[in-house]
């Protein structure tokens, strides 16, 4: 043990946050040490359920007659002595290290070669509280946290099913991240689970500081502006699409969890979408898509009408604009372009400066700037209308990294509006739209469902159907289970099955046929309706 404990100290540069707990028992002629991280334990669970209970159990056996040996001793404290939860053993120090960083406790007994390893997890946590940046005025306020197991647990009071499965790994050679693939079994895709598994597996790198990491090393291609693995920091949001066939990715340290595989029409999906009447949700959802084409093309299109296009404009209004820009010394594009580009430099000033005075610094300065460029004859006021309303509707999405997106491509439309006017921007916006149609996540089509075409989950796009007409799942993502939603007896005792509450009456009933068991049933797919 003594040489154990030296290894130790010497491994961990004898850091003053390594709590050795040297104990002897006369009686028994035992030496043993608790081994803690101050600060990943929970205190009262070392001291009162762990180290105590071993003591007390070390009394009784020197009370008692009959003396066990060492490895009589491990056994006794492991499976009588710990009131803890998770006990383990181990006897190599990589495995050691890890759960010791974990916020374990580990027992070094004298004399044996296995080690003692005690849940006690703990230390300061962040609580839960409200996401900030995906907000609704409609549904649940709490959000994930920087605690893996916290967030396992936010899902699992979402989904109360055994068939919600839990795997763990360790990614970072130094930093030895909890990454955990959270899915459900019946539901979701094998194939889609076993290229997520294989893809974390492959990842050989030092550190996973936050869940970006991982996000861009299981990517299908890095070669793209368009987000292919879709993140969130809302569990009803990870549940809704855990329910709909994907896999959640959690990594231990950020409250942003993963979603694959995910595709293009996501992006403008909102919880409250939901959670509100199906006509109200399809016209909000209908607002983001044309607020997204305004923030990708509208300075570009001004640009284009302005330089190639002037008969499009009606008279009165080509005259009133003629007049603006009529001591302007720059071209319509390079307007646009410092504009825009001094937009980008307010916006992320307000992002990155105090938050108490971040928001007055960016409306401020887009006031101030706007009107004193326009004094100064370097801009139109046109110019600036255009680009306050692209800004305004580039945050009508809900998903922040579309948004991004959008700012990076708009630069591309200004570029070839300049160039070739409309013409140009069509042939751009063919060839961004054909490389769309290339991309997949995790294997799957990134523009499902519309191309492939699959007019059954065409329900959920552009506009929701009502609630009842939703009765199926997107067939593309997993055809296991699709039926979601069904009034009749059969497949209500097949979802069931599937659940794991099957009932005796279920299992008996003469519905069943003699010679075939419930397990069998539980194999076959209730057919579609019509509606769904």
């Amino acid at each position: 043990m003594k040489e154990n404990l030296q290894q130790l100290q010497d491994d961990m540069g004898h850091s003053v946050d390594l709590i050795i707990r040297e104990i002897e028992s006369e009686k028994l002629g035992l030496q043993m040490a608790f081994v803690y991280i101050d600060g990943l334990v929970d205190n009262t669970a070392v001291s009162e359920f762990t180290i105590q209970t071993v003591l007390d159990e070390t009394s009784l056996i020197t009370d008692s007659d009959n003396k066990p040996d060492i490895d009589e001793l491990g056994k006794v404290f492991k499976h009588r002595a710990f009131s803890v939860g998770q006990i383990s053993k181990c006897s190599d120090w990589a495995n050691l290290y890890s759960r010791l960083m974990s916020g374990y406790t580990i027992l070094f007994l004298d004399g044996c070669e296995e080690v003692i390893i005690a849940g006690t997890e703990g230390g300061e946590r962040r609580s839960v509280t409200e996401p900030t940046s995906q907000t609704v005025i409609r549904g649940p306020r709490e959000g994930f946290t920087e605690s893996i197991r916290t967030n396992t647990s936010l899902l699992r009071r979402k989904i109360k099913s055994p068939k919600l499965w839990l795997e763990e790994m360790q990614i970072g050679r130094v930093t030895m991240t909890d990454v955990g693939i959270m899915y459900i079994k019946g539901i979701v895709a094998e194939e889609i689970v076993t290229e997520v598994r294989k893809r974390l597996n492959n990842i050989d790198i030092d550190a996973i500081l936050e869940s970006g990491y991982i996000e861009e090393l299981i990517e299908d291609t890095n070669f793209t502006l368009f987000p292919t693995v879709y993140h969130s920091e809302r569990p009803d949001v990870i549940a809704a699409n855990l329910l709909e066939g994907r896999v959640a990715i959690l990594v231990d340290g950020t409250p942003f969890a993963l979603i694959v595989p995910s595709t293009f029409n996501m992006y403008f999906q909102a919880a409250e979408d939901y959670y509100s009447r199906f006509d109200v949700g399809s016209l909000i959802r209908l607002l983001r898509f044309i607020s997204f084409f305004i923030g990708l093309l509208m300075p570009s299109l001004y640009v284009a009408i302005i330089s190639f296009h002037q008969e499009m404009i009606p008279t009165p209004w080509l005259i009133k604009l003629a007049v603006q820009r009529e001591g302007v010394p720059f071209p319509a594009f390079v307007e646009a372009f410092i504009m825009e580009t001094v937009f980008e430099i307010l916006r992320e000033a307000g992002v990155r400066m105090p938050r108490s005075v971040g928001n007055t610094i960016s409306i401020v300065g887009g006031l101030v700037l706007g009107q004193a460029a326009v004094e100064a004859g370097i801009v139109s006021p046109a110019v600036v209308i255009v680009v306050s309303l692209t800004a305004i509707a580039s945050f009508v999405s809900p998903a922040y990294n579309i948004g991004i997106t959008a700012r990076m491509l708009r630069f591309l439309f200004l570029f070839a509006s300049s160039f070739m006017g409309i013409y140009g921007m069509a042939c751009l916006l063919l060839i961004i739209l054909l490389h769309m149609c290339s991309l997949k996540s995790m294997n799957v089509p990134y523009m499902a469902p519309y191309g492939p075409a699959i007019l059954s989950d065409l329900k959920d796009t552009l506009l929701r159907v009502p609630m009842t007409l939703m009765k199926t799942r997107p067939k593309l993502i997993s055809e296991n289970n699709s039926v979601r939603q069904s009034r009749s007896a059969s497949d209500k005792q097949h979802h069931e099955i599937l659940a794991g509450r099957q009932t005796d009456a279920a299992s008996s009933s003469p519905s069943s046929g003699a010679g075939r068991s419930s397990t069998s049933k539980a194999n076959e797919q209730p057919e579609p309706s019509e509606e769904g």
